[in-house]
């Protein structure tokens, strides 16, 4: 069972306190999911030089789904995943990513991969990829909300609400533009608490057309505001928070592309026992479903409750 070191704080989730404000761009994300290569199925990843002291639990569950991907059939895709935060991740040295090819069949392929730091596992990984096949199909609707190009980002949000922009907001290269309150807001008044959290996200950048680049940057993407989904239901804030991944599983139902706009929509059923539950669905600018998104989290009030 995982305790808050299976992953980083919730200031360092959200970028950590260090990090110049230039933060870390497109090609330096591509590069770190762009694992090396030392065995058969064995790879070696890094982490950016400035962001979160703690290896964010985005880019290990990003880079696991490729190294994974390194060992596939080119008709199969992803089509789910399900992973665990076991330790917190040294961002110092690589992280080693062991594929164990669990089966290759007819239609599918599971993939399952442990990632390694100092000799110990810090993450595991379990995917299942499928050829692509007709049958039946349906989806849930994409709720009605302003198009990104109506909002602010939220780095204009964090500026209007703060007076600065704090600097984790330019760790990552990850445009963000949410439709509802942030959690600052809604600590400063309760009554914009919500149970959801919508939120429109895309690369800060134009991809190549690799269709397991783009699921891999949605994997990267997913942790980044899933437990805030949490916080603003309490009209918490970061502050007095210790918060942590314990688990993540996602469901990939249509094809994509990451570095166009896509709808976030979270949602939290429960929180109890120091443990939160988020859910999100993301949606294409036509309102296609193309992903389905599950994590739990270690969520413990270390300061004053309200």
């Amino acid at each position: 069972m995982a305790d808050e070191s299976a992953a980083p704080t919730a200031g360092e989730r959200a970028g950590g306190p260090a990090g110049p404000a230039e933060g870390q761009s497109l090609a330096a994300l591509l590069d770190i999911l762009d694992l090396e290569r030392i065995e058969d199925d064995i790879y070696r990843g890094s982490s950016p030089d400035h962001g979160p002291q703690r290896v964010f639990g985005g880019q290990v569950a990003g880079q696991a789904l490729v190294a994974a991907g390194r060992t596939l059939p080119p008709d199969r895709a992803v089509h789910s995943l399900h992973a665990y935060f076991i330790r917190p991740g040294d961002p110092a040295v690589p992280i080693v990513y062991q594929v164990d090819r669990v089966r290759d069949g007819r239609s599918f392929t599971t993939r399952r991969v442990t990632a390694v730091q100092h000799g110990r596992a810090i993450f595991t990984l379990s995917a299942s990829f499928h050829t692509t096949e007709p049958g039946l199909s349906h989806q849930v609707r994409m709720p009605e909300v302003p198009g990104p190009e109506e909002l602010p980002t939220a780095r204009e949000r964090l500026e209007k609400a703060l007076g600065r922009v704090p600097r984790f907001a330019y760790w990552h290269p990850i445009e963000m533009r949410p439709v509802g309150p942030l959690s600052f807001e809604v600590s400063a008044d309760p009554a914009l608490r919500t149970t959801e959290n919508l939120v429109w996200i895309r690369v800060d950048g134009r991809l190549p057309d690799d269709p397991m680049l783009h699921v891999c940057l949605m994997t990267y993407a997913s942790d980044l505001t899933l437990l805030d989904t949490v916080l603003l239901r309490h009209g918490r804030s970061f502050e007095g928070i210790s918060m942590a991944s314990l688990d993540h599983a996602m469901w990939f139902h249509r094809p994509f592309r990451a570095d166009e706009w896509l709808l976030y929509a979270q949602e939290t059923p429960s929180a109890e026992g120091a443990r939160g539950l988020a859910r999100g669905l993301v949606y294409t600018r036509e309102g296609e479903l193309v992903c389905s998104v599950v994590q739990e989290g270690l969520i413990r009030v270390v300061g004053d409750g309200d």
